[in-house]
Protein backbone atom coordinates (compact mmCIF):
# COMPACT_ATOMS: atom_id res chain seq x y z
CA UNK A 1 0.00 0.00 0.00
CA UNK A 2 1.35 3.19 -0.99
CA UNK A 3 0.84 6.59 0.89
CA UNK A 4 0.33 10.16 -0.58
CA UNK A 5 1.30 13.29 1.16
CA UNK A 6 -2.67 14.30 1.26
CA UNK A 7 -3.26 10.63 2.54
CA UNK A 8 -0.50 9.35 4.49
CA UNK A 9 -0.45 5.59 5.40
CA UNK A 10 -3.09 4.58 7.84
CA UNK A 11 -4.78 7.94 7.88
CA UNK A 12 -8.37 5.79 7.08
CA UNK A 13 -7.50 3.60 9.98
CA UNK A 14 -7.02 6.64 12.39
CA UNK A 15 -9.97 8.03 11.26
CA UNK A 16 -12.38 5.49 11.75
CA UNK A 17 -11.16 5.34 15.08
CA UNK A 18 -11.70 8.62 15.98
CA UNK A 19 -7.82 9.43 16.84
CA UNK A 20 -5.59 11.38 15.38
CA UNK A 21 -1.70 11.36 15.47
CA UNK A 22 0.67 14.88 15.37
CA UNK A 23 3.43 12.79 13.95
CA UNK A 24 1.92 10.26 11.14
CA UNK A 25 5.45 9.07 10.54
CA UNK A 26 4.85 6.93 13.74
CA UNK A 27 1.65 5.41 12.58
CA UNK A 28 3.57 4.53 9.29
CA UNK A 29 6.28 2.54 11.41
CA UNK A 30 3.55 1.43 13.60
CA UNK A 31 2.21 -0.84 10.29
CA UNK A 32 5.71 -1.70 9.01
CA UNK A 33 6.47 -5.20 9.84
CA UNK A 34 10.02 -6.59 9.41
CA UNK A 35 9.43 -8.35 5.61
CA UNK A 36 8.50 -5.34 4.25
CA UNK A 37 11.71 -3.57 6.06
CA UNK A 38 13.97 -6.08 4.85
CA UNK A 39 12.86 -6.00 1.55
CA UNK A 40 13.81 -2.25 1.52
CA UNK A 41 16.87 -2.80 2.58
CA UNK A 42 16.55 -2.93 6.23
CA UNK A 43 14.65 0.47 7.56
CA UNK A 44 13.05 0.58 10.94
CA UNK A 45 10.83 -2.10 11.88
CA UNK A 46 7.29 -2.09 14.44
CA UNK A 47 8.92 -4.22 16.92
CA UNK A 48 10.38 -1.79 19.16
CA UNK A 49 6.50 -0.35 19.37
CA UNK A 50 5.44 -3.75 19.72
CA UNK A 51 7.45 -4.03 22.84
CA UNK A 52 6.00 -0.55 23.87
CA UNK A 53 2.41 -1.61 22.73
CA UNK A 54 2.44 -4.50 24.76
CA UNK A 55 2.68 -3.28 28.47
CA UNK A 56 0.52 0.03 27.90
CA UNK A 57 -2.16 -2.85 26.54
CA UNK A 58 -1.44 -4.53 29.63
CA UNK A 59 -1.25 -1.77 32.12
CA UNK A 60 -4.51 -0.53 30.63
CA UNK A 61 -6.56 -3.48 30.77
CA UNK A 62 -5.39 -4.89 34.55
CA UNK A 63 -6.34 -1.07 35.52
CA UNK A 64 -10.06 -1.61 33.72
CA UNK A 65 -10.30 -5.17 35.12
CA UNK A 66 -9.10 -3.97 38.87
CA UNK A 67 -11.64 -1.89 39.40
CA UNK A 68 -14.61 -3.50 37.66
CA UNK A 69 -13.87 -6.40 40.10
CA UNK A 70 -13.43 -5.35 43.43
CA UNK A 71 -13.83 -8.58 44.51
CA UNK A 72 -12.14 -10.64 42.52
CA UNK A 73 -8.89 -12.75 44.09
CA UNK A 74 -5.51 -12.01 41.89
CA UNK A 75 -5.66 -14.77 40.33
CA UNK A 76 -9.12 -14.21 38.67
CA UNK A 77 -8.06 -10.99 37.87
CA UNK A 78 -4.73 -12.52 36.18
CA UNK A 79 -7.10 -15.05 34.11
CA UNK A 80 -9.22 -12.49 32.76
CA UNK A 81 -6.26 -9.63 31.54
CA UNK A 82 -4.68 -13.32 29.89
CA UNK A 83 -7.55 -14.02 28.10
CA UNK A 84 -8.32 -10.44 27.09
CA UNK A 85 -4.55 -9.77 25.34
CA UNK A 86 -3.86 -13.32 23.95
CA UNK A 87 -2.57 -13.57 20.61
CA UNK A 88 -6.03 -14.45 19.58
CA UNK A 89 -7.81 -11.86 21.29
CA UNK A 90 -5.80 -9.13 19.50
CA UNK A 91 -6.28 -10.63 16.54
CA UNK A 92 -9.81 -10.47 16.64
CA UNK A 93 -9.87 -7.04 18.18
CA UNK A 94 -7.43 -5.97 14.87
CA UNK A 95 -9.79 -7.84 12.31
CA UNK A 96 -12.71 -5.98 13.98
CA UNK A 97 -10.89 -2.12 12.72
CA UNK A 98 -9.80 -3.69 9.73
CA UNK A 99 -6.73 -3.38 10.88
CA UNK A 100 -4.51 -5.93 8.21
CA UNK A 101 -5.89 -3.53 5.66
CA UNK A 102 -3.04 -1.17 6.15
CA UNK A 103 0.00 -3.80 7.42
CA UNK A 104 3.19 -3.24 5.37
CA UNK A 105 4.43 -6.57 4.51
CA UNK A 106 6.91 -7.81 2.45
CA UNK A 107 5.80 -9.74 -1.00
CA UNK A 108 6.52 -13.37 0.84
CA UNK A 109 4.07 -12.17 3.43
CA UNK A 110 1.85 -10.58 1.64
CA UNK A 111 1.55 -13.82 -0.78
CA UNK A 112 1.11 -16.21 1.95
CA UNK A 113 -1.95 -13.97 3.37
CA UNK A 114 -0.07 -12.60 6.12
CA UNK A 115 -2.17 -9.71 6.44
CA UNK A 116 -4.90 -12.11 8.22
CA UNK A 117 -2.00 -13.73 10.27
CA UNK A 118 -3.17 -13.78 13.97
CA UNK A 119 0.63 -13.30 15.06
CA UNK A 120 1.03 -10.03 12.34
CA UNK A 121 -2.29 -8.86 13.09
CA UNK A 122 -2.01 -9.02 17.20
CA UNK A 123 1.96 -7.95 17.13
CA UNK A 124 0.70 -4.71 14.32
CA UNK A 125 -1.90 -3.48 17.32
CA UNK A 126 0.17 -3.81 19.97
CA UNK A 127 2.65 -1.62 17.52
CA UNK A 128 -0.45 0.21 17.15
CA UNK A 129 -0.97 1.44 20.85
CA UNK A 130 2.64 2.13 21.23
CA UNK A 131 3.25 4.41 18.31
CA UNK A 132 -0.51 6.25 19.68
CA UNK A 133 0.90 6.17 23.49
CA UNK A 134 4.12 7.94 21.85
CA UNK A 135 2.13 10.84 20.01
CA UNK A 136 -0.38 11.34 21.98
CA UNK A 137 0.43 9.86 25.82
CA UNK A 138 -1.49 7.69 28.37
CA UNK A 139 -4.71 9.56 28.47
CA UNK A 140 -5.15 8.99 25.04
CA UNK A 141 -4.48 5.81 24.50
CA UNK A 142 -6.23 4.76 27.76
CA UNK A 143 -9.38 6.07 26.29
CA UNK A 144 -9.25 4.07 23.35
CA UNK A 145 -8.06 1.01 25.12
CA UNK A 146 -10.93 1.24 27.11
CA UNK A 147 -13.25 1.83 24.51
CA UNK A 148 -12.13 -1.30 22.56
CA UNK A 149 -12.15 -3.53 25.15
CA UNK A 150 -14.54 -2.66 27.48
CA UNK A 151 -17.40 -5.08 25.40
CA UNK A 152 -14.91 -8.21 25.59
CA UNK A 153 -13.92 -7.66 29.30
CA UNK A 154 -17.53 -7.59 30.47
CA UNK A 155 -17.75 -10.82 28.37
CA UNK A 156 -14.75 -12.59 29.77
CA UNK A 157 -16.55 -11.66 33.29
CA UNK A 158 -20.05 -13.19 32.47
CA UNK A 159 -17.87 -16.73 31.98
CA UNK A 160 -17.40 -18.03 35.31
CA UNK A 161 -14.40 -19.86 36.29
CA UNK A 162 -13.34 -21.17 32.43
CA UNK A 163 -12.51 -17.95 30.37
CA UNK A 164 -12.91 -19.78 26.92
CA UNK A 165 -15.66 -21.46 25.49
CA UNK A 166 -14.52 -24.99 25.20
CA UNK A 167 -13.50 -25.19 28.59
CA UNK A 168 -16.77 -23.84 29.91
CA UNK A 169 -18.44 -26.50 27.38
CA UNK A 170 -16.70 -29.22 28.76
CA UNK A 171 -17.39 -28.36 32.56
CA UNK A 172 -20.75 -28.04 31.51
CA UNK A 173 -21.29 -30.66 29.65
CA UNK A 174 -19.54 -32.77 32.41
CA UNK A 175 -21.57 -31.86 35.02
CA UNK A 176 -25.22 -31.80 32.89
CA UNK A 177 -24.89 -34.98 30.74
CA UNK A 178 -22.02 -36.93 32.57
CA UNK A 179 -20.08 -36.85 29.07
CA UNK A 180 -17.73 -34.83 26.85
CA UNK A 181 -18.40 -33.13 24.04
CA UNK A 182 -17.33 -34.02 20.66
CA UNK A 183 -15.55 -32.40 18.51
CA UNK A 184 -15.66 -33.25 14.44
CA UNK A 185 -13.05 -30.68 12.41
CA UNK A 186 -12.65 -30.19 8.47
CA UNK A 187 -11.10 -27.96 6.78
CA UNK A 188 -10.57 -26.59 2.93
CA UNK A 189 -8.53 -24.34 0.79
CA UNK A 190 -4.99 -23.87 0.15
CA UNK A 191 -2.34 -24.65 2.59
CA UNK A 192 -1.79 -20.31 3.07
CA UNK A 193 -5.58 -19.14 3.23
CA UNK A 194 -6.88 -22.77 5.27
CA UNK A 195 -10.47 -22.49 6.46
CA UNK A 196 -12.00 -24.71 9.43
CA UNK A 197 -15.01 -25.93 9.98
CA UNK A 198 -16.11 -27.80 13.01
CA UNK A 199 -18.85 -29.61 14.65
CA UNK A 200 -19.31 -30.15 18.07
CA UNK A 201 -21.69 -33.21 19.30
CA UNK A 202 -23.22 -33.88 23.04
CA UNK A 203 -24.72 -37.27 23.99
CA UNK A 204 -25.31 -37.77 20.17
CA UNK A 205 -26.79 -34.69 19.58
CA UNK A 206 -24.96 -32.07 17.41
CA UNK A 207 -25.20 -28.55 19.36
CA UNK A 208 -22.68 -26.14 17.74
CA UNK A 209 -20.71 -25.21 14.28
CA UNK A 210 -17.84 -22.89 14.01
CA UNK A 211 -15.29 -21.68 11.33
CA UNK A 212 -11.47 -20.36 11.81
CA UNK A 213 -8.28 -19.74 10.49
CA UNK A 214 -7.08 -22.58 12.52
CA UNK A 215 -8.92 -25.91 14.08
CA UNK A 216 -8.48 -24.15 17.57
CA UNK A 217 -10.19 -21.30 16.59
CA UNK A 218 -12.61 -23.37 15.07
CA UNK A 219 -13.18 -25.76 17.50
CA UNK A 220 -14.02 -22.42 20.24
CA UNK A 221 -16.52 -21.07 17.88
CA UNK A 222 -18.66 -24.40 17.63
CA UNK A 223 -18.03 -24.56 21.58
CA UNK A 224 -19.32 -21.24 21.61
CA UNK A 225 -22.63 -21.75 19.83
CA UNK A 226 -22.86 -24.85 22.11
CA UNK A 227 -22.63 -23.74 25.38
CA UNK A 228 -24.16 -20.50 24.82
CA UNK A 229 -27.77 -23.00 23.65
CA UNK A 230 -27.09 -25.64 26.30
CA UNK A 231 -27.13 -23.00 29.13
CA UNK A 232 -30.01 -21.48 27.38
CA UNK A 233 -31.86 -24.56 27.60
CA UNK A 234 -30.62 -25.84 30.96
Amino acid sequence: MSASPEAPLGADLARELGIRFEDPALLELALTHRSFAFEQGGIATNERLEFLGDAVLALVVTDEIFHAHPDAAEGRLAKLRSAAVKTGSLARMARRIGLGRYVRLGRGETNSGGADKDSILADTFEALLGAYYLDQGYAAVDDLVRGLFRERLAELAGRGAALDYKTSLQEYVAATFESMPHYAVTDEGPDHEKVFTAEVSVAGRVVGHGTGRSKKEAEQEAAREAYLLLTTEG
